[in-house]
C-alpha cells in the first residue's frame, strides 16, 4: 500500500477489538487514518484503553458493548454507529467464541452460542452494515476464520463448523454484494501468538508454542499484527478484485503434516 493513510476519514467497525487480533486490527486501521468503532462484550477496560490509544493517534473512536451473538445487540450496535458517524465503510467481523468438546459431548447451548457468535453474526450484521456502506458508495467486509473451518482439529467440532459456515457466507455475500461495490473476504490465521495463547501454554503445555514454531516453515508463529496487515490490504483498492476468498495466513503450517 503506497498511501500511508489509505483509510483517511473512513469509519471502521472491528468486533471483539478490545484484545488480541481485534485490537491489532483496530489500531492499524486508526494508524492508517480510519475512525474506529471498538466493540466488546465483557471486558470494558481493555476496550476503553484501545479507544484512548486511537484518540492519541488523532482519530475518533467509540467503544460499544454488544454481544454479536444476539440480533437485538447487533441492531443496537449499528444504530449507534449510524447516529454517531452517519455511515460505515469497513466492517471487520472478528468476534468469536466457542465451546471445545468432542462431537458426542457437544451440548445444544454450546452449539447454538458458537454458531450465533461465529457465523450468524456475519449475516445479520451485514444486513445492517450494507445500507450504511451504500451511503458512502462502497464497503469492505472481512471476517476472521480458522483452519478448523476446513481441517479437523481436536474437540473443535462446533467452532470448526461455525467457521466453515462463515467461509461459505463470505462467498455468498461476495457475489450478492458485488453490484453494490461491497468487497467481502476472510482471513484464516494459523496459530496466532496472543497473550491468551501464552497464558494457556504456561498453564497446560509449556512446549505447545515451541512445537508449533518447529512445525511452521516460516520459523515463527503468526502475530496479531500479521493478521491486521492482511486485513488492511484486503480493504484497499489494490485488493479490489479479490472477492469471496479465504486468505490462509499461517507461515505454511497447514501445508505440511506436523512431525
Amino acid at each position: 500500500m503506497t498511501n500511508e493513510k489509505p483509510f483517511l476519514n473512513k469509519v471502521a467497525l472491528v468486533t471483539g477489538s478490545g484484545r488480541g487480533i481485534g485490537r491489532a486490527i483496530a489500531l492499524l486501521f486508526a494508524q492508517k487514518g480510519a475512525d474506529i468503532v471498538v466493540n466488546y462484550v465483557r471486558n470494558q477496560k481493555p476496550a476503553e484503553e484501545v479507544v484512548t490509544l486511537i484518540e492519541a493517534l488523532g482519530r475518533k473512536a467509540i467503544a460499544i458493548r454488544a454481544n454479536v451473538g444476539k440480533v437485538e445487540d447487533i441492531d443496537k450496535l449499528f444504530q449507534t454507529i449510524e447516529e454517531t458517524f452517519g455511515g460505515l465503510d469497513i466492517f471487520i467481523n472478528n468476534a468469536a467464541s466457542g465451546f471445545n468438546r468432542p462431537a458426542l459431548q457437544q451440548k445444544v447451548s454450546g452449539w447454538d452460542h458458537t454458531m450465533n457468535v461465529n457465523a450468524r453474526a456475519l449475516l445479520f450484521a451485514a444486513q445492517r452494515a450494507v445500507p450504511l456502506m451504500k451511503k458512502r458508495g462502497a464497503g469492505w467486509i472481512v471476517s476472521i476464520s480458522s483452519p478448523g473451518g476446513s481441517r479437523v482439529l481436536p474437540d473443535y467440532v462446533a467452532v470448526g463448523a461455525s467457521k466453515a459456515a462463515l467461509e461459505s457466507l463470505t462467498r455468498y455475500l461476495a457475489v450478492e454484494l458485488a453490484p453494490a461495490n461491497v468487497h467481502v473476504n476472510a482471513v484464516s490465521p494459523g496459530i496466532v501468538l496472543t497473550d491468551a495463547l501464552q497464558h494457556f501454554a504456561s498453564l497446560s503445555d509449556p512446549e505447545v508454542i515451541s512445537n508449533a514454531v518447529h512445525n511452521t516453515p516460516a520459523g515463527r508463529l503468526v502475530t496479531p499484527e500479521d493478521v491486521a496487515g492482511v486485513v488492511a490490504f484486503l480493504c484497499t483498492p489494490e485488493a479490489g478484485m479479490i472477492r469471496g476468498q479465504v486468505i490462509v495466513l499461517d507461515g505454511g503450517y497447514t501445508l505440511i503434516t506436523p512431525a
